[in-house]
């Protein structure tokens, strides 16, 4: 009997560490990416022209949201219409859509009590789940605009060590389900997931990364057999 896989799918009762385990590795993954082509440059915003800018680089970009440091709170854009304008909160909107049909307060709240930390996992949950290429927070008079980024300059680096370093970085980083975590990254980067009982497979072209987990679902080892070294 053959077993159908089951997607990568925001589902009823998702807490919202549920959704970072599932969506977390790949946004961190994107992020590198980013970081691969920007190097050390750092982002100019321009909010009437929709762009932010790394040097000769230009993306348009989405508004998520800003985070205030004085009273350490997270802002969505889809709540600030006023200041942004609605063209550049769609995908913000996306996210509160979201929140809204599946009851997730961290989408639907206008104003979050959080720290740095929590504007990051807000925004590498939402590149993943709306198919953005990376996220990137502008520090503007006390304040960090986080936009959201979609471009073809931006290439996948889609290597095997890649892959198992942003897995094991993310799930040692977050507090995440590192068993989840680790069959959603694999299925989202579209390659072969296999479970078992005590470890569960990532099948990557003829190479492999197989992860050892405890019975609580934490990870016990990492190996990788690359198959073209």
């Amino acid at each position: 009997m053959k077993v159908i896989e089951k997607e990568i799918t925001i589902e009823n009762d998702d807490t919202f560490k549920m959704i970072l385990s599932k969506y977390g590795a790949l946004a961190l993954d994107k992020q590198e990416n980013l970081s691969e082509l920007i190097g050390d440059e750092k982002g100019d915003l321009d909010i009437e022209k929709g762009i932010i800018t790394f040097g000769d680089i230009e993306f348009p970009i989405q508004i998520l949201g800003f985070y205030s440091h004085d009273i350490k709170q997270w802002s969505w854009a889809w709540d600030n219409e006023e200041i942004f304008g609605k063209d550049l909160i769609k995908s913000s909107c996306e996210m509160k859509a979201i929140g809204d049909e599946f009851e997730i307060a961290e989408f639907s709240t206008p104003t979050l009590n959080a720290d740095f930390n929590d504007c990051h996992t807000l925004a590498m949950t939402s590149i993943s789940i709306l198919n953005m290429d990376a996220y990137y927070g502008v520090s503007e008079e006390g304040i960090d605009i986080f936009v959201l980024i979609q471009s073809d300059l931006i290439e996948e680096n889609d290597s095997l060590l890649k892959f198992r370093d942003t897995f094991y970085t993310f799930q040692k980083n977050f507090n995440v389900y590192p068993k989840l975590a680790f069959e959603a990254y694999t299925k989202l980067k579209g390659y072969g997931f296999k479970p078992h009982d005590d470890f569960a497979v990532a099948k990557i072209g003829e190479s492999r990364i197989i992860v050892g987990f405890t019975e609580r679902g934490n990870i016990t080892r990492i190996l990788m057999y690359d198959e073209e070294e």
